[in-house]
């Protein structure tokens, strides 16, 4: 892999959040999610509006590293995880809208620090420049294509020597 680009990538903690959004995820994440998942046997994220179904393991483990200002980083189960990301030696782009109020730059800085050996740049994106809102997952909406138009531009220029790991 001579390089890789996240979109809306984050440590998912609320306190990199605007105040009325870290209110809301508060209450989804202590009040609302628990009892629908409870009732439904998983995660229902589509009905809410908010993406896919996830299982309930799978939103648990979220859950749990969303309440860490490093994410995983942060969780003492996650022994040697830095350790798995620090040899990550692989070109990245982290885009960042700045009209996401789940992952915003601090958010994904927080993150990012995981790949410290990493070649990375950071790029918050005004949602203008393509035209309207991006939000937390307008990058993978038809709007955001202009984004991925630019990616592609730039993993064709990474040389195909590049170290994988």
């Amino acid at each position: 892999m001579a390089g890789f680009c996240v979109f809306g990538t984050g440590a998912g903690w609320h306190g990199y959040m605007p105040l009325g959004e870290r209110l809301r995820v508060l209450a989804m994440w202590n009040a609302v999610l628990p009892v629908l998942t409870w009732w439904k046997g998983y995660c229902p994220w589509k009905m809410l509006g908010l993406g896919e179904d996830l299982p309930v393991g799978v939103y648990r483990q979220w859950r749990h590293w969303c309440r860490f200002p490093r994410y995983l980083f942060d969780d003492p189960a996650m022994r040697g995880i830095e350790q798995a990301y620090a040899d990550v030696r692989t070109p990245i782009v982290a885009v960042n809208a700045l009209d996401d109020l789940w992952a915003p730059p601090a958010s994904r800085d927080a993150f990012m620090q995981g790949y410290r050996n990493a070649p990375l740049t950071r790029k918050d994106l005004d949602p203008r420049q393509i035209g309207g809102k991006v939000g937390h997952m307008g990058y993978f909406r038809q709007a955001g294509e202009p984004l991925w138009e630019r990616m592609l531009g730039w993993f064709s220029s990474l040389p195909r020597t590049t170290a994988t790991r």
